[in-house]
């Protein structure tokens, strides 16, 4: 295409978005529906761009020696959830309502038509499906490092398949159709998924975790933690830039119509994510007298989920307030896990999705402003109930996640082996597991 034809077609666009819908499609309704299809169709392929930043992450902040493997775990994440969550768990999600506790498995997708209510289906499948896929992922950065990928696999596919679906029914199943699951009956709000997504993934990682137990060297003989620096600081910080990107599919997405909120969503998206970096950078510049990188960039992360469940619900200031309180959160919050109760979580999955999620979901029912939002919060005369509606809204979901994910890990590792042998740790998962360098041609010097 030449420069010249790609003027006149972009003059032709702005033209047509100047003038308007067609008079005769919107007395139908067909140009605001297909607009919804195509703003949440956006959404979610920015959804799918947070896959590749959450392995950029994964990979950068371990070892060069599993490289390949955490990319894989990623990659298999999203090739296997896709299917699955096609053919059970978006079902189990969004299905006709059993009791406020799951839904029915069989939608009827198969027998929808490509256009008109079917379009929205597909459309709606293919956005929820992205959420999924990210809620699974988490997990892998929690287990890295020592997890022997076939049995990995099995844990992902679970998770696609129940765990992520049944909690997501409680939350959300309303989107879609009539009916709705136990928490939206009380009125719990988590407009984008901190706890629907994020922490449930972050739970998962945390029982994960403790099942297959620290890496080699990771603590001395006496339970004082040793750090194990990733390998590629920069490369985590591409992938943190890139997440925060496909966030605003995450968030302004989820209006699944481009309506008037959505700039309102991205600014405090935007806002928090700002105020988490930059809290968490500060807290690592007092404590221990350097700006640390890899917990900067976990701190942009915090206040991203931090905000998440509130993001159309609470004015800026209090999206800066959650992200900077998400910030120094998320700080004391791998501290903590690392030093005092002595999980290995290598990327600090736990803390920045489990943790941050469960507090930005509390958070709406403090912040909620009734000037954006459908309720109030305490801090704005909004009375106790929607703080106790969200308490228990994150709470549930935390028992239901860290329950299933500690029963789901304990019953592979008594089946098969969950974890690879010390002499494949210590070598790299890259080679015994999957027969590839990362970094073929490279010398890579290793110090257990």
């Amino acid at each position: 295409m030449s420069a010249r034809t790609g003027l006149c077609l972009t003059t032709a666009l702005a033209c047509c978005l100047l003038a308007g819908p067609d008079p005769a499609l919107a007395e139908d309704g067909l140009s605001q529906e297909n607009a919804n299809i195509l703003w949440t169709l956006i959404g979610g392929m920015l959804v799918m761009f947070m896959q590749p930043g959450f392995a950029l992450v994964e990979c950068g902040l371990t070892r060069a020696k599993n490289a390949a493997n955490i990319m894989m775990k990623n990659y298999a994440d999203f090739l296997m959830g896709g299917i699955i969550y096609f053919l059970i768990g978006f079902g189990l999600m969004f299905g006709t309502d059993a009791g406020g506790i799951v839904g029915t498995s069989m939608f009827g997708m198969s027998g929808s038509s490509g256009t008109g209510e079917g379009g929205w289906l597909w459309t709606f499948w293919f956005f929820q499906a992205m959420f999924a896929a990210t809620s699974a992922t988490i997990v892998s950065g929690a287990m890295a490092e020592r997890t022997r990928f076939s049995v990995y696999l099995i844990g992902s596919a679970v998770i696609s398949a129940l765990i992520y679906p049944v909690s997501g029914h409680w939350a959300w199943s309303g989107l879609f159709g009539e009916g709705g699951g136990w928490l939206e009956g009380l009125g719990f709000i988590d407009f984008a998924g901190s706890t629907v997504v994020h922490s449930v993934g972050g739970w998962i990682a945390l029982a994960g975790a403790i099942v297959i137990g620290p890496r080699i060297g990771k603590y001395s003989a006496d339970g004082i933690a040793r750090a194990i620096p990733g390998h590629n600081i920069p490369m985590a910080g591409l992938g943190v830039f890139i997440l925060w990107f496909a966030w605003f599919g995450f968030n302004c997405g989820s209006t699944t119509t481009p309506d008037g909120t959505i700039g309102f969503i991205a600014a405090n998206t935007c806002l928090s994510a700002c105020a988490g970096g930059l809290a968490a950078m500060l807290t690592m510049w007092v404590k221990f007298g350097k700006p640390d990188p890899s917990m900067t960039f976990n701190g942009v992360l915090a206040g991203l989920v931090g905000i998440t469940a509130g993001c159309a619900e609470v004015a800026p200031g209090g999206a800066i307030i959650i992200g900077l309180l998400c910030g120094v959160l998320v700080v004391f919050s791998v501290l903590f896990i690392d030093q005092k109760l002595r999980i290995d979580d290598p990327v600090g999955a736990s803390s920045v999705h489990g943790v941050c999620g469960f507090f930005g979901t509390v958070m709406v029912g403090l912040f909620a402003s009734p000037d954006y939002g459908s309720c109030t919060g305490l801090f704005y005369g909004g009375g106790i109930h929607q703080l106790l509606v969200q308490l228990a809204g994150a709470f549930s979901v935390f028992v239901w996640a860290f329950g299933c994910g500690f029963i789901l890990f304990k019953l592979l590792g008594m089946l098969m082996p969950l974890r690879v042998s010390p002499e494949e740790e210590l070598k790299g998962l890259d080679i015994p597991e999957h027969g590839a360098n990362a970094y073929s041609g490279f010398q890579i010097f290793i110090n257990e």
